[in-house]
This record gives structure tokens, C-alpha cells and sequence, in this order.
């Protein structure tokens, strides 16, 4: 037996088939050809220089951003918190840094690649972390698998949705990785909210707010410089992870994350990008039309496949067409779980659970 749940109402415009013989968008500027050597930095701006640090996943880098702040730096943004990342961080105390302490530490959101070494930096200089609130309770929250995060949670959502017996156990296995990246959460914060102007140097740096990715993420917009520090946001090559977490099963993060995107696509078209992976570009505005036709796309292929009732897992294959490995797969179910609640919240998919608690999308009634 099924039991149906009650779907919002909202109005939807449906999305547009991509059409393959329509202009190409324009294609992004980038200054740069490649990134800075392991342990190296170049200056992308006046004051600003960028550094590099691997991390052990098929994503293998992040960019950092060092900002000179009087006779001291702002560091943007601080590596995955293992011995690798801290080896190469060594190695930019005598050289990059240039001998000047670090006065601050800025974390765009609570990510592993993002916040890993935030402690550990700020306890080496004695500085604070600054941050948005919402993004320095869920590392907190991540970190001790409470207030609905954790291992069991993500299990029992990620079941619900079709996940194998096979998969669950390798999720089972794998522990809490946010501790394995970050080993060591600040204890106090300053506090980044949303329009906060934060002076460095001879600078002034908006906040510009973004949800979807992450509760609360904090990129930077600095007029005088024209240049943006976008976090995850909005990357130059690929549309950055929107999933759905067990604390908020039935959310539609991925309009938030379209909605955010407004904010970028609204900056000046000579501006600057500085993205946390892949390399700086020019033409926000460009990349803004592209993720959105990419989402729209998406959604449009998930509806032509859920004519009979599917779990996310069945979404997966339609969603990511190569193989996927562990860390991979548990995006790509978040991801999935993403834009069928999206379809779902705005009348495109009904939505069925179970006897056994099984949770599958169909095709709403009368929609063509």
C-alpha cells in the first residue's frame, strides 16, 4: 500500500529542453593558463595572491585566497586539515606569507576543504575565524553527529530512497570523514551575515549570501578591486553540489541555490571571478546562464524518466552517466533527492512512501 504525502503548492515554470543547435553562450575569459605551483602563490590582484592545496578525492584541489591586511594577511578559505595541506602550509609561512602573521581567518562555508585548518591556523597566530553563524553550527553539529546530522540519519534518508544494502554498509564503514578533514572546530567565531562589509587593507569586501550548497555561504565581493571570491558557489567548469541533508528530508535546496545565483549574475560583466576549484574567469553573468540551463536540463530528464514511480537511486544513472565511487555516489544521491523534491514542491512529480518507507517520484497527474 501506498500512502501519498502532501506536496506544496508553488508555482513552477516548466523547464526548457535544452536546444543543441541554439548560439553558444560566451565562452569564459580565464587570466591565468594554469594554477600556482604546490607551496607557491601568484598575485591575481593587487594584494591578493592565490594558493593551491590537493585534497584525496577525484575533485583533487581548492583554491585559497591571501589577502595583504596592513602589515599582516586575511586568509580566505584554509585547505583540507590534513598532513599534506599542513606540509604545503609550512612551506607558505616562510615564503608566500613572507614572514607577516595571519590577523584573521575567513571561512566561506563549514565544508572540509573550506574550514579544515581554520583552528589550527588561528591557534599558530593567535587569530580569530570569522564566518557565517549557520555555517559554524553545522560543523559543529557534522562534527558530533547531533540535531539530526550524523551517520544514522543520512543512513535511514539515503535507504528511504533506494540506496542498496551494499552501499549502505561502505557509508557504515566509512565513520564520521567531516572529523578525518576537520580535525580541530573553532571554539568562538566572529560572525559573517549577509551585506556585512569587512575592511582589508584599503579594501572594502560585501558579503554576498548563497544557500543551497551550504546553509549560509559567505562570498566576497570587493567593488574597488572587481573582484569576487565565490566560494563554491559558482565554479567556472562545474555545478557545485546541491543536496539534501536528513535534517531537512522534504527541502528544496536547489531553489535556493537558483535563486541564489541571482546575486552573481547581477555583478559587473568585467568582474573578476575567483572560484574555490578550477581557475579565475571573467563572465559571471555567462556562467550563471549556463547552470541554470544545466539544472533546467536536468529536471526536464528527470521528468521524461519518471513515468512510473522511481527512487532517487533509480534517478541516479540518469543524473551522473559514469561510475561512480563512494564519495561520489553520496553526492550523487543528494543531488538526486534534490531535484526530485524540487519537481516535487512545484506539482511536476507526486511523491509516495511506502509500507516499508520507501519514498518514489512519479509523474504528477495531467502533466505532459
Amino acid at each position: 500500500m501506498l500512502r501519498c504525502t502532501k506536496r506544496p503548492v508553488r508555482r513552477y515554470r516548466r523547464p526548457v529542453p535544452v536546444d543543441m543547435n541554439a548560439p553558444l553562450p560566451p565562452i569564459l575569459h580565464y587570466p591565468h593558463a594554469d594554477p600556482p605551483a604546490p607551496g607557491t602563490s601568484r598575485e591575481v590582484a593587487p594584494g591578493m595572491h592565490w594558493l593551491r592545496m590537493p585534497l584525496p578525492f577525484a575533485l583533487d584541489h581548492i583554491n585559497l585566497w591571501l589577502l595583504a591586511d596592513g602589515m599582516a594577511w586575511t586568509q580566505v578559505d584554509c585547505g583540507y586539515g590534513n598532513a599534506a595541506t599542513r606540509a604545503l602550509w609550512q612551506a607558505h609561512f616562510t615564503g608566500s606569507l613572507a614572514g607577516r602573521p595571519l590577523c584573521r581567518v575567513i571561512a566561506t562555508h563549514y565544508h572540509p576543504d573550506h574550514l579544515g585548518n581554520a583552528a589550527w591556523l588561528a591557534g599558530r597566530f593567535s587569530c580569530p575565524v570569522m564566518m557565517p553563524q549557520a555555517e559554524y553550527l553545522t560543523a559543529h553539529a557534522i562534527a558530533g553527529e547531533h540535531s539530526g546530522y550524523g551517520a544514522a540519519p543520512m543512513r535511514e534518508m539515503l535507504r528511504a530512497h533506494g540506496l542498496s544494502a551494499q552501499h549502505l554498509a561502505a557509508l557504515d564503514a566509512r565513520g564520521n570523514p567531516y572529523r578525518r578533514g576537520v580535525p580541530e572546530i573553532p571554539s568562538s567565531f566572529q560572525r559573517l551575515a549577509a551585506h556585512d562589509e569587512i575592511r582589508i587593507g584599503a579594501n572594502t569586501w560585501r558579503v554576498i549570501p548563497g544557500s543551497g550548497h551550504s546553509p549560509e555561504h559567505a562570498s566576497l565581493y570587493c567593488k574597488e578591486l572587481g573582484v569576487c571570491i565565490s566560494g563554491d558557489m559558482l565554479l567556472p567548469r562545474i555545478s557545485t553540489n546541491v543536496s539534501v541533508w536528513p535534517v531537512e528530508p522534504e527541502g528544496d535546496p536547489l531553489r535556493r541555490f537558483l535563486d541564489s545565483l541571482t546575486a552573481f549574475a547581477e555583478l559587473p560583466a568585467e568582474t573578476l571571478i575567483l572560484p574555490s576549484h578550477g581557475l579565475p574567469f571573467v563572465g559571471a553573468g555567462a556562467r550563471v546562464a549556463q547552470l541554470r540551463e544545466h539544472h533546467a536540463a536536468r529536471l526536464a530528464e528527470i521528468e521524461a524518466a519518471a513515468t512510473t514511480p522511481k527512487t532517487a537511486a533509480e534517478i541516479v544513472p540518469v543524473l551522473f552517466r559514469r561510475d561512480l565511487d563512494l564519495q561520489q555516489r553520496f553526492f550523487a544521491m543528494g543531488e538526486a533527492i534534490a531535484h526530485l523534491n524540487h519537481l516535487w514542491h512545484h506539482g511536476r512529480l507526486d511523491r509516495s512512501v511506502g509500507d516499508d518507507g520507501t519514498i518514489r517520484f512519479v509523474r504528477a497527474a495531467g502533466i505532459q
